[in-house]
Parts: structure tokens; sequence; C-alpha cells
């Protein structure tokens, strides 16, 4: 049976409005093995990056608890990992506009503690496996989106996560580009044997994951 690398229980959030609390998550548990991929859907508003934030240690959750598979350490809360149990890809990349593509890679594995020999390198192959090699040296401002988007990709997978939590990755880039993004993430994910978990508004691309939620009134339920 696959390891379970993410793991949610009874998590609950909700946020002060003028007419009180506003539930945005309710009873939550989930959980996801390694190698799957994971679609979650919903309205906008519907509390999908919330949940993503809770799973990644980003926020944290008014009950409920989070584990996350660290290498070497077991299940552990998300934000004890620096970088090696998660790892994140955005809607707007979040790149460091002064840092070239091959800068912005390694600063997340040197961010984890890794040597700056050892951080490049990694970085530099994992660029040239999303079809970046030739742009290396590029600051995010010399790269269109979807090239962005393959820069923040790597950046997600450098530290060998056991789980990438993707928030609408194809949300700023046109059909044609997002669908080559959507590949893209699948497979390199797949083949780096880590677990996805997907945010799209996209029912199609919702539809190519392992196993479909719907995140509707605060709970999530299979589709």
């Amino acid at each position: 049976m696959p390891d379970v690398v993410l793991q949610a229980r009874g998590l609950a959030k909700a946020f002060v409005a003028p007419a009180g609390r506003l539930p945005v998550l309710v009873d939550i548990s989930i959980e996801v093995c390694a190698g799957e991929s994971v679609s979650i859907r919903g309205s906008s508003g519907s509390g999908k990056t919330t949940l993503l934030q809770q799973l990644g240690g980003l926020d944290e959750p008014d009950a409920g608890t989070v584990g996350v598979f660290a290498h070497g350490g077991g299940m552990v809360p998300p934000r004890k990992t620096l970088g090696r149990g998660i790892g994140f890809v955005f809607q707007n990349y979040q790149l460091m506009p002064e840092l070239t593509a091959l800068e912005n890679v390694a600063l997340a594995a040197r961010i984890a503690g890794v040597d700056a020999g050892p951080a490049e390198s990694a970085a530099r192959e994992l660029l040239a496996q999303v079809g970046l090699i030739d742009r290396l040296r590029h600051l995010p401002s010399r790269l269109s989106g979807g090239e962005c988007q393959r820069v923040a990709i790597a950046r997600a997978l450098v530290n060998k996560p056991s789980v990438i939590l993707a928030d609408e990755p194809t949300g700023n880039l046109d059909e044609r580009t997002g669908v080559e993004i959507m590949n893209l993430l699948l497979g390199v994910v797949a083949e780096r044997g880590a677990a996805l978990v997907l945010v799209t508004h996209s029912r199609e691309f919702a539809e190519r994951a392992t196993r479909r939620f719907v995140l509707s009134g605060g709970v999530l339920s299979p589709a």
C-alpha cells in the first residue's frame, strides 16, 4: 500500500466578518499518498486557497492537524519541514525579480540548508528538465509567463519534497500555455515521485488527477 505523505484531520477555519464569524473550512480530513495526484475544485471564494495554506503550513487552522512526510523525520507539522516536505507552485509565480532563473531555484535549496555548489547543480538539472537550459541567466522580466511558471515548478521540486501544492498554476496563462504547463507539472511531479495537490477552476485539468474533490460550503467532498 502506498505511503501516506500528507494527512489532515478535522481542519476548520473561520474569518471574522461584520455579521460575525464566517466559516470557510469545516471539519476537513484528507490523506494523500506518495505518487498520486489530487485535484480540488470550487467556486471563487470557496476556500480552496485557504485550504492549501493550511495544508502547507502558511496559515494555522482554528482546529485540526496537518502532518507531512519529511525525509528522515517521518510525519511532522508542515512548518517544521524547512522546505523539504512541501513545495509550492503559485498562480503568480512568486519569483524574486532581481534573481535569475538559476538563482531563484537555487535559493530555495540554500534556504533549506543545501551548500551553494550542490544547490546550483540541482537547480541547473531541474531547469534543464523543465526545458529552460537556455534561460538560466534570465531574470523573470525577460521570461514569458509560461517560462516563469516552469521556473516555479523547478523551484518547488529542488528540495525533493514529498508533496507539491499547486494553487491555480495555469490561472495567469493562455489556454495553450496552460495545457503545456499542466502536462509538465503532472509529468515532472510523477517522475520525481512526489504527490500533487492541485487547486484549479478547470474541470478538464481537475479530471486528469488520480482523485478529485470539490470544496463547497466549507466541506470537501469527492467529485
